[in-house]
Formats: C-alpha cells, structure tokens, sequence
C-alpha cells in the first residue's frame, strides 16, 4: 500500500475506501479551495400545497426518497445510547434488498450493535463516524468490508459542506414535528434537547426525512429543524429513549483520586487567571469534566466572579450556573441529561448551536477560539503533548471523537485525566493514535501532578509561587510507571491493514487505526 508520512510524523496511505486523501499538512496549512456543496434544487410544486408531507412508513419514505445501492445514509446521535431509530432503520433498508450502503452518523453507540448483522450480510458497507463499543470493536478486528473514517462533530459538517461526503438520504430522528417537517427535541415524550448536529443532513441532503413519535400540528414551534429543508414525514411509536441520554460519559465522577483531578483543574483556572469577570469555558462529558464544574462553581461565588457563557453539553451542572447567575448564556452543542432538556424548554438563556456555529473549521471564524478554556478527557497522551481519545493502549477503537478536536482551539486547551487506567499509564512515550496535535495542548491535569505545555510560558508564569503540584510532563510518566510496573506494551497490529482513518479537522488525515491481532 503506497502513502506518505505526514506533518505529524504519521503514515497515511494514499486512498481510503478508493478516494485519495490528503496528509495533515500541521495546524492551519491547509488551506482549503472551491465552493461549498449545495441539495439540488427543487419546486414547492411538487409537494402537497396543505403542507400535509406525512407518508404512512419509513419504507414507503425511503422508496420516496430513491434509496437505491451503493447511497450514503445518516442519522443523528441525540439519543446517544437510547437511539431506537438507526437499528430500525437499517433493518428496512436490509428488507428492501438494498446493500453496500455508507452510513454517516453524527456517532454511533453500543445500542447500534445490530448494525454489525448489516455489515456481514453487505447491507452497509462501512461507517463514517466515531465507533464505540461493539462496533469500534468490530472494524478494529478487520472485520468490516470498507474503511472507517472519524470525525470530530466540525469536521463532519464540514465535510458535507466541503462536498467531501455527499449526503443522499437523511433520516432525522424529531422527538416532536408537525406534517410540514419543523421539528424539535425540546418537547414530547422522547424529548432530547437539541438537534443541531441534524442540521447539517437537513440542508445538504438529497432527501430529508423527519421520523417522529409526536406529530402535533403545524406550527411546531420552536423549530430547531425547518421544514422547508424537508421531503416527508413518517410517525413511529418510538424513536428513542432519552433516559438513556445520561451514559456513563455523562456523570459525575465519585472516585477520590478522579475528583483531586477536577479540583486540581478548577484551581488551575482560577490561579492562573483565567477565572475573571466575563470569562467562558466548556466543559466536556466525562465524570472528571462535570465535577470540575463544580468545583469552579465554588470559586466563582467565592471570587464573585460570573462568565459571560458557558458552553457545552447542558447538564445540571451548568444549568445550575445559568440559574443561580453565574453565567450569562449557555451555548448549546447537545443534550447531555434531562436537566438540561427541561431549561433548554424553559429558560431563554440557553442558546442553540450547531457544528456550523460552533466547531465549523472552513467557516468565516470559528467559536472554539472565542474560549477562555476548554476542560477534556483523552485515553492517552504522550510527552510531546499529542492526545488520543479513539483507541486505547491495545489499538481498539472504543470511544468516539464528538467535539473533542475542535474544542482544542479554545485559548487555554487542558486535558483532565487519571494518571493510569486498570494499570496502565495513560501518559506515553508516543500515542497509539494522534487524534490532536501537542502543540493545541496546553495543560494535562492528573492526580500526581500538573504539567503545563513549555510552549506557554504565560502560563508557567502565571502558576509560578502556586502551590499547585505542576512538573515536567517526563516527571509524572516516571512516577506512574514506577507504579504501574513500567511503561505499556506496543499494540499488536497488522501495520499492512488500515481499518480506519482519524481526520484533522480540516479533512487532512492526521494517523490511521491498524487492525488488532
């Protein structure tokens, strides 16, 4: 297989699934050319002039909508591990006798492991996107027919943008629509919260279908999707279980060691000086994440101190910011419990966004780089800074990409994280796979130490006289191998089969995924 070592010092291969790729090029040197991809044009005539675009199943929308081999097919992660929509879906599409699909979802999760009978059986001939669970472990061992691609939640959009990945047929699960085709996931049953990482299928896509289980009639309001983006309508009785929203990314860590880490994390913002009137920060999903967030909330009452927006999944805790007034606004990217659904529905202060607004990396300005701090997890790091989020030490692909790319263009960029996992050390020599670059790295916060990227010597500064314990990257994987017993084992792969391919936000191609023997 021919290919190239990139900027990064990584082999890519010259195509993946039969395209040509292009190597990462290192931070903001690709420079993308063209135009942006457009739907085909179409007539309000061809609709029904009552509005009414209610069809009496997903098969008769499909059948609609042209499916036909060989099409590229999404769907969105809003339900995260409570979809019921995709499983479904595909199981019509295998009863009408279609096969080699691409499925491009904004993410998959363990309740998709249906979805590897239609990998065996040619129904889907492989995934785009992040690949947890089962399915990360399935296209790991060699198993699925195509090449998976990940993308952080930017660069899907701006793939489909791009006109990288032409999207054929939609299929948005609405946890509440009208028969026009406005839909949101702010009320009814299934409520999730937003839908803004549908809102690029909507407006790029061939065909739109909305698939809801509480039509009510025109108008929806609000409209998070607009129906003027919308082919038709189909009601099931189910589309998914928001309970099931709250996964275990998405609560709050109770380990001793794990909470020391996100008080390390917030008194870093504050000593630094990063904590100031008017400031903003995100927040990720992991447990370390949300509890930072909590010890923040102290510091900010203390100090009485109030940011001027927040951003990230809603969750209680940074509801409770926007409630007690410590923040001005939150900036929604997704759902991440029912707190957040229900002050999404009742309070204004919330602000819906999507992947265009927020991560969209070929866009006139990107607001990643408008925040003050981004506080994220990794499965590993390594002493040059570079980060992992996708595979672990044993090459498995078994997390999903999300947001985390894109937020690493946020002013100050720390990863929170524990200084081993079941023994093995999370801070490495080299990553199994660079999923972001150490140089858009500026803190790793662990329970035996701080260490603060050299290249901020504001930073270094700014900590000097704290009695926060910050060190030499090199210093704290020597402390934790002497725990651990030394320094992880290589991965055995295969280095002649590439299973998978970690896009830069700009759509170059940062590392490759090697199937797990």
């Amino acid at each position: 297989m021919k290919g190239k070592i990139n900027a990064a010092g990584r082999w890519i291969p010259e195509k993946i699934n039969g395209k040509p790729v292009i190597p990462y090029q290192g931070v903001g040197k690709y420079k993308p050319t063209g135009r942006k991809a457009s739907p085909p044009v179409v007539s309000c005539s061809n609709y029904p002039k009552n509005g009414d675009k209610v069809l009496p199943s997903l098969q008769e929308a499909l059948k609609r909508a042209g499916i036909r081999n060989g099409m590229t097919i999404s769907t969105h992660h809003h339900f995260r591990d409570g979809d019921k929509l995709a499983n479904r879906l595909f199981d019509t599409i295998a009863k009408m006798g279609i096969k080699n699909t691409r499925w491009y979802p904004s993410a998959s999760f363990p309740c998709h492991a249906p979805i590897i009978k239609h990998l065996e059986s040619g129904v889907v001939h492989h995934i785009e996107a992040s690949l947890n669970g089962p399915l990360g472990e399935y296209c790991s061992l060699g198993k699925m027919k195509g090449q998976g691609v990940l993308r952080s939640h930017g660069g899907r959009y701006r793939a489909a943008q791009d006109g990288e990945v032409h999207i054929d047929i939609a299929v948005i699960a609405a946890p509440t629509a009208d028969p026009f085709g406005n839909a949101n996931g702010l009320t009814g049953k299934s409520a999730c919260g937003l839908l803004g990482f549908a809102l690029v299928d909507s407006q790029y896509a061939d065909k739109v279908i909305i698939v809801t289980d509480n039509l009510i009639p025109f108008p929806c309001i609000p409209w998070q999707i607009h129906g003027n983006y919308v082919d038709y309508v189909v009601t099931i009785e189910d589309i998914g279980d928001p309970n099931k929203i709250v996964s275990g990314t998405t609560r709050i860590t109770r380990s001793p060691a794990r909470l020391l880490i996100a008080e390390y994390t917030a008194r870093f913002i504050k000593e630094s000086g990063i904590m100031k009137d008017g400031f903003s920060f995100q927040a990720g999903a992991g447990g370390i994440a949300l509890a930072f967030v909590m010890y923040l909330k102290e510091f900010m009452k203390e100090a009485n101190i109030k940011a001027r927006f927040v951003r990230g999944g809603s969750t209680k805790y940074l509801v409770e910011l926007l409630d007690e007034g410590l923040t001005d606004y939150i900036l929604d990217g997704q759902t991440f419990d029912l707190d957040g659904i229900e002050s999404m529905r009742e309070n204004p202060h919330h602000v819906n966004t999507s992947p265009f607004t927020s991560y969209n990396y070929h866009g006139k300005g990107n607001f990643a780089s408008m925040v003050d701090a981004a506080v994220l997890g990794a499965t590993e790091i390594d002493v040059h800074f570079n980060a992992n989020v996708v595979t672990h030490s044993d090459g498995m692909l078994l997390h999903g990409m999300g947001g985390w790319q894109d937020c690493l263009f946020s002013k100050c960029t720390i990863l929170a994280v524990p200084s081993f996992r079941d023994r093995i050390p999370v801070i490495v020599d080299n990553v199994t796979t660079i999923c972001g670059p150490g140089e858009l790295i500026d803190v790793v916060v662990t329970e035996k130490g701080i260490a603060i990227n050299p290249m901020r010597k504001d930073l270094l500064k700014a900590l000097k006289g704290s009695s926060l314990p910050t060190k030499p990257i090199e210093d704290i994987k020597k402390d934790v191998e002497q725990i651990c017993g030394g320094a992880p084992s290589p991965p055995k792969a295969d280095k002649k089969h590439v299973v998978a391919a970690i896009q830069w936000v700009d759509g170059t191609m940062i590392d490759v995924v090697y199937k797990v023997l």
